[in-house]
């Protein structure tokens, strides 16, 4: 038989053409990577948060310890995360908000998955089931830490926020969540989540009228750890920024939380108050997480407001969404003393205005009071003049 060598010189040269792609392939990107920027998509204008100690100006200050993650699942990327693996939960995770397509719960045989990629940099880049009998990995959490804990894989980037079925199942890696008390979970932070998500689907619409909204949320690491692996986090925080088309504005607020217990309602007996996360501006987060040293910014080199939050627009939203009434009757108080200030400013303004015209009047009163004073002395000397004149002539006959 006939070598491919020995074939005419277009068999050879399609040969070598076939040799030299297939030598120089390389494999996709993995989705643990290097840097922030490879999956950028996720942050408003791709600009990735700086968080003191941890990351600046884009770059990963301990790239051994802190491992970006394009979150992957069925090959198809949902979000982001930046993950400890030292303390074993997330720092961050980011999304992009945008119309929810697929509604639905989440399915009673929803098992956790892991990140392969954090163990091994060659293996599968989309997460897969976590394996009961792996027993704890040596990068990341395990859902043996969370079994009889007493504590609930609270999540950091929301299922709910998701806008497919798919991207919603994507949620629950152990990647995504952290050691968070029960009833803060289910309380005051989960209330925060729907009212964030009420807001941004009702203003948070582009100028083609899409839905679209930036969401970033953390969580700040305690002192005490789950199974003496996995840092249980002292606080939570939650920020979200978006353009919206209808204000012509960009709105933006901030929330956090401590991860503390809750008192349910009914107490002994005794009816509480529900508990809210009150909305902050995110100059109040940045004050709240930044050092003397280094600055906390969520959402640097953009158009975000920093000293005014969205509590305005909580009136308009349903009762539903379980925004803070706190915040809705503090709104209506302050349009109330501000309408009520107005008045004033325009009743002060009035007053000033007619009392600078009656100082003007008096004034032109008084010029002319003067002149009339002048033009009587001048009368009186001309004729008193006169009459001294009179006199002479009088004398002199």
């Amino acid at each position: 038989m006939m070598s491919l060598f020995q074939g005419s010189s277009q068999t050879r040269s399609a040969f070598l053409f076939l040799f030299f792609l297939f030598s120089s392939f390389k494999p996709a990107q993995t989705e643990v990577v290097r840097s922030i920027s490879d999956c950028a998509d996720f942050l408003l204008n791709q600009s990735p948060p700086e968080i003191p100690n941890i990351l600046k100006d884009e770059a990963i200050q301990d790239q051994n310890r802190y491992k970006p993650i394009c979150q992957t699942y069925q090959n198809t990327r949902t979000f982001l995360t930046l993950y400890d693996t030292e303390e074993k939960i997330p720092v961050f995770s980011a999304i992009k908000f945008v119309q929810e397509r697929e509604p639905g719960g989440r399915s009673k045989n929803q098992k956790w998955m892991i990140e392969p990629q954090l163990e091994n940099e060659s293996a599968d880049k989309n997460m897969k089931n976590y394996n009961e009998q792996q027993g704890t990995y040596n990068h990341q959490a395990s859902n043996s830490d969370y079994t009889n804990s007493g504590y609930s894989r609270g999540h950091v980037c929301p299922r709910s926020y998701a806008s497919t079925q798919m991207a919603k199942t994507s949620t629950f890696t152990l990647t995504n969540v952290v050691p968070q008390v029960i009833s803060f979970n289910s309380g005051s932070w989960e209330k925060m989540e729907t009212c964030v998500k009420c807001f941004m689907e009702k203003f948070c619409k582009n100028n083609n009228g899409a839905i679209e909204g930036y969401v970033v949320a953390g969580a700040k690491p305690g002192d005490k750890k789950l199974n003496d692996r996995v840092n249980i986090p002292s606080m939570m925080w939650s920020a979200f920024c978006c353009y919206s088309s209808d204000k012509k504005a960009w709105l933006a607020s901030a929330h956090w939380g401590y991860n503390i217990k809750e008192e349910n309602k009914n107490v002994a007996k005794k009816k509480k108050k529900d508990k809210y996360l009150q909305t902050k501006t995110l100059n109040e987060l940045y004050e709240k997480l930044g050092t003397v040293k280094e600055h906390f910014d969520v959402f640097p080199g953009t158009k975000c407001p920093l000293g005014t939050t969205v509590t305005e627009f909580y009136p308009d939203l349903d009762e539903s969404c379980t925004c803070p009434p706190g915040a809705q009757r503090n709104t209506n108080k302050n349009r109330k003393n501000n309408n009520n200030k107005k008045k004033n400013r325009e009743n002060k303004n009035i007053e000033t205005k007619n009392k600078n015209k009656e100082n003007k009047n008096w004034k032109k009163e008084n010029k002319n009071r003067k002149k009339e004073n002048k033009n009587k002395n001048k009368e009186n000397k001309n004729r008193n003049k006169n009459k001294k004149r009179e006199n002479k002539k009088k004398r002199a006959g």
